[in-house]
Order: structure tokens, then C-alpha cells, then sequence
């Protein structure tokens, strides 16, 4: 600041050093003010992208489409060539759980007419000539049979009920009869059923569990198909009957469930289930979780829990020991923290935030799928590998990739937006670096966790269709019930089939004998049945 002293005396000077102080400060406020608009532009067009890439994000879970499938048939992606960048086949096919095939791609052996199975019955129908029809035209001779000519034609006969009458035959002695006090009269038992003095036999008990909960078809719709055969069966009675089947076969879920914590890898993950709440007008939200066993303990359980919190997980794998792959839910931290636990995070899941980011910062983004295309070339070439070649695989092309992704990574966090999408999706992946990259270090591991969330497909599915469970107690039987059909089809096993075999036979069997009714061994001893005359 110009001291009094230091003003000139001539009052043009004085008045001439007015003005330029006067011309300083105005370009001063004004620097200050464009300044300032920058900055509230600048922050009016992050928060504007924020708010499109969560409208994307919401817009595209309800109504967008389900593949997170990346084209880079794109002349020009913000000033970046794409066009030559290969198409990320493998991580779609192992997300989706089968081949990746387009529109136009016909497979031309489905072509006409296929042949029919063998295994299908045939009933033949036999058509002659009429009697009129059977002479000569020329000679009136009568013509004899030299041939037949065959066409089959699939025909479905609808399911029907059958009333099994179960006849339990009375004995006395005749002596005794007339001339004992107590004539010692005995009448044959009557096996055990799996809904004691109930109405329904475990072939009608396993059809209305596969409908329900294989087939995704509500209580009520069942109660409309039977009433198309004159047959009435409430929807309330067909819940009781889900339940005592739920509660008969419990030692047995128990039982996989013992086997999957046997498991060197455990993937697990969980869905929303609504449940409904009378009390409160509107339903709240449960959980199941899914926990799926590796090929030494080949079976998929389900747990239900009546809320979100970090006690479910942590009760059902006490005293796991082993790696457990899930997402980055914070519920799993306390089961990490044991010794013997070790995390493997998902490259499906980051890869879906970078997927997501491509709309506010494409370039970064092709370039983020390009580099986990890799990773999951490396895996697609791995598949069928043993162990250990996946593992040294892995070492020569997996790791100088996950190199490459970290630099990256460190390089672009220091330059994008904060707060942006791009931004999220760089921090989680190196929040969890080390957890993504300790599946190229086993050759046991899987790349992601899209086995857990095919597993709650079924969930996911179901639920739009029968839209919530009724209470807590439901919600238990189904996630039960789940548990069987799922690990059956994990062997390829008719879930049907399977489950009215074990409603069957598991009432007259003990609590520890019930390793014949896991669906492998099962399934090996009815082919042998099947197999034997």
C-alpha cells in the first residue's frame, strides 16, 4: 500500500495514479469473478455428468439390457481408435454361463426336422387298406402285405393325479376269536410318508416344489392347473406342504452344507428376497445367500437371514478355513480378518464399474476392457488346464498383464475427475488390488465370482413371479428347497425326479445315513439301477 507521503504533489499525477489503481482493482474483481464462474461451471458440468452416469446407471438396471457386452466396432471413441480391439467374448460367456453367439450366426444343425430322443416311448398305431382296397385293380387278386412305411410324431399327454389307496390288511386268530378275552388282532403299518397322515405323496410334493421354485410358478397359478383336472388344492395347504418338506430335509441340506465348508474355495454372494411385514403396510427385505463348494464338494446351499448384517455370513462359515470370493460387501471383512480365510475379490465386478463409466469417460474405459479382455483370454485358454499348468499360465500371462493394469491405475488416478464414475471405478479396483490379484497365485482360483451370481439367478427370477415371501419362516424353507433343486442340476440330475426319490426314502432313513441322498452319489446309483435288469 503507497504510503501518504509517497503521492505526488501535482494534482494530474495524483489524479493519473487514481485511475490506474482504479484500472488495476477492476481487472482484479473481474479475474476474481471469471475465476469464480469457471469454478461454478466446472462444478455444474461434474455434478450434471454425476447425475447422468447415476439416471444411466438406474435407467439401465430396470429397462437397459443385462450383457455388459463392449463394441469396439467404434470409428472413434473420444479421439481414441477402437476399432481394431477385440471383442470381450470370454468375460461375457463367463458372466452370462454360455457361448456368445450373435443374431445372425444360425447354428444349421437346427435346421428341420430333428430326430425325436430314443429314450421317449413309442406307441404304434398301426394303419391298414380296407378290406375293399386289398384286391388287385388289374387282376382282382387279393394283394399281400410286402412293407410299411414308418413316421413318427411327438404327441405330450398332459399330467394326470392318481389316488394311491394304501390297503393295510387286518389279522386275528380264529381260535383266539372266540375264545380269548383279547383276540391279538394286528394290522399291517403303514410305511412313513413325508407328510405324516398328509394328503399329498412325494411325487405331487416334488412336482409343486419343482414348479414352485424350479419353474418360478406362484402357489396360485399351481391351484388354477389343478382345478383344470377337477381337482382342488388350496394354495394355503400346498405352503404347509413346502414347509414339512422343507423341515423333513434339513438334516440333508445341513449335511452338503458341512461338505461345502470342506471346500479349498468357497464363492458365496446374496439377493434380496421381500418379505412381507403386515405390521408395517409394506414388505421389508430379506436375504439369501448362496455358497457354492468346488468340485471335491460339488454342491450349492442357500441361506436365508432376515436382514443385510455381517452375522449371517459370519455364522454360517464359522470355522471355515480356506479362500472365500466374494464382492466388496463389508460384511465379509470380519471372516477375513481370521488367519486361515484369505479374500479373492471379482474382476467381473470391477470391470462393471468401468463398463458403467464409459458413458462420462470413454476413452478410459475402452482401454480398462481392453486390459481385463486380457486377463480373460489368459482364463478362456486356461480353462482346461490341471491345476498347476493353469497356475504357471497364469504366471507367465496373467501377472505382466495385472502389472500393466496397476500402472494404470496409479497413472490415471491422478488425473480424472474426482467424485466422477471413472474415478469410483479406480478407487475400488485399487482398494481392492490385492484381493483381485491373488487369483493369478493359485491355480485352484476362479478369475471372478460370476458362478454365486448365476446361482442367485434363480432367486432373482422367482422373485418377479411370486414377488415376496410371506414370512421369515417361508423365506428359510425356500432358501432349503433351493438348496436341492440347484444341486441337483449342478450334476445335470432331473431336480423333479431327484426330489420325489429322496421325500420317498429319507422319512425311513436315519440322520447319518443320508450321504446316498447327495445328488452325485445319487446320481450314480440310480444310473447303475437304471443300468441293471
Amino acid at each position: 500500500m503507497t504510503r501518504v507521503a509517497e503521492l505526488p504533489d501535482d494534482p494530474a499525477l495524483l489524479k493519473r495514479l487514481l485511475v490506474e489503481r482504479q484500472a488495476e482493482h477492476d481487472a482484479l474483481v473481474g479475474r476474481i469473478r471469471q475465476e469464480a464462474a469457471d469454478q461454478l461451471d466446472a462444478l455444474r458440468l461434474r455434478m450434471e455428468a454425476e447425475k447422468k452416469a447415476e439416471i444411466d446407471a438406474i435407467l439401465r438396471r430396470f429397462y437397459g439390457p443385462k450383457s455388459e457386452r463392449f463394441d469396439p466396432r467404434q470409428l472413434l471413441l473420444f479421439g481414441l481408435r477402437v476399432d481394431s480391439m477385440p471383442l470381450d467374448g470370454p468375460s461375457i460367456e463367463e458372466e452370462s454361463g454360455e457361448p456368445l453367439v450373435t443374431r445372425r450366426v444360425r447354428n444349421r444343425h437346427k435346421h428341420g426336422r430333428q430326430q425325436l430322443p430314443d429314450h421317449l416311448p413309442r406307441i404304434d398305431i398301426e394303419h391298414d387298406l380296407a378290406d375293399a382296397d386289398k384286391p388287385c385293380p388289374c387282376c382282382g387278386e387279393m394283394r399281400h402285405r410286402i412293407g410299411q412305411e414308418v413316421s413318427e410324431q411327438l404327441e405330450y399327454l398332459p399330467a394326470s393325479f392318481k389316488v394311491l389307496r394304501h390297503v393295510r390288511h387286518t389279522y386275528a386268530c380264529r381260535r383266539c376269536e372266540t375264545t380269548a378275552i383279547d383276540p391279538r388282532i394286528t394290522t399291517a403299518a403303514r410305511p412313513p410318508q413325508p407328510i405324516d397322515k398328509g394328503l399329498a405323496g412325494p411325487g405331487l410334493l416334488a412336482y409343486v416344489i419343482t414348479s414352485k421354485l424350479g419353474d418360478h410358478l406362484p402357489l396360485y397359478r399351481l391351484e388354477h392347473i389343478f382345478e383344470r383336472q377337477d381337482v382342488s388344492i388350496a394354495r394355503s395347504t400346498m405352503c404347509a406342504w413346502l414347509r414339512a418338506a422343507g423341515e423333513l430335509v434339513q438334516p440333508l441340506v445341513s449335511l452338503m452344507g458341512d461338505r461345502v465348508k470342506r471346500s479349498r474355495v468357497i464363492h458365496t454372494d446374496e439377493t434380496v428376497v421381500p418379505v412381507q411385514a403386515p405390521g408395517e403396510g409394506r414388505c421389508r427385505k430379506g436375504r439369501i445367500w448362496a455358497y457354492i463348494g468346488d468340485h471335491r464338494n460339488p454342491y450349492v446351499v442357500y441361506d436365508y437371514t432376515p436382514d443385510r448384517t455381517r452375522a449371517g455370513p459370519s455364522t454360517w462359515l464359522a470355522g471355515y478355513k480356506g479362500f472365500l470370493q466374494a464382492d466388496a460387501y463389508a460384511g465379509y471383512d470380519g471372516i477375513y480378518h481370521e488367519d486361515d480365510v484369505t479374500e479373492v475379490a471379482c474382476w467381473a465386478h470391477a470391470r462393471r464399474k468401468f463398463f458403467d463409466a464409459r458413458s462420462t469417460d470413454g476413452r478410459r474405459s475402452a482401454q480398462m476392457l481392453a486390459l481385463v479382455g486380457e486377463l480373460y483370454d489368459v482364463e478362456r485358454r486356461a480353462k482346461d488346464l490341471d491345476e498347476s499348468a493353469r497356475l504357471e499360465l497364469r504366471r507367465r500371462q496373467s501377472v505382466p498383464v495385472l502389472a500393466r493394469i496397476k500402472a494404470w491405475l496409479d497413472d490415471e488416478s491422478r488425473v480424472v475427475l474426482p467424485r466422477s464414475p471413472m474415478a469410483g471405478a479406480i478407487g475400488y479396483a485399487l482398494n481392492q488390488w490385492d484381493a483381485l490379484s491373488v487369483y493369478a497365485t493359485h491355480g485352484v482360483l476362479a478369475i471372478d465370482n460370476n458362478a454365486a451370481e448365476r446361482a442367485l439367478k434363480r432367486v432373482a427370477i422367482g422373485r418377479k413371479n411370486w414377488l415376496f415371501a410371506g414370512n421369515d419362516r417361508a423365506g428359510g424353507t425356500a432358501a432349503t428347497l433351493y438348496t436341492l433343486i440347484a444341486s441337483a442340476e449342478r450334476h445335470g440330475v432331473d431336480p423333479q425326479r431327484y426330489l420325489a426319490s429322496v421325500l420317498a426314502k429319507i422319512p425311513i432313513t436315519p440322520a447319518g445315513e443320508l450321504e446316498p441322498f447327495l445328488p452325485d452319489i445319487w446320481k450314480v446309483d440310480s444310473t447303475r439301477e437304471t443300468a441293471s435288469p
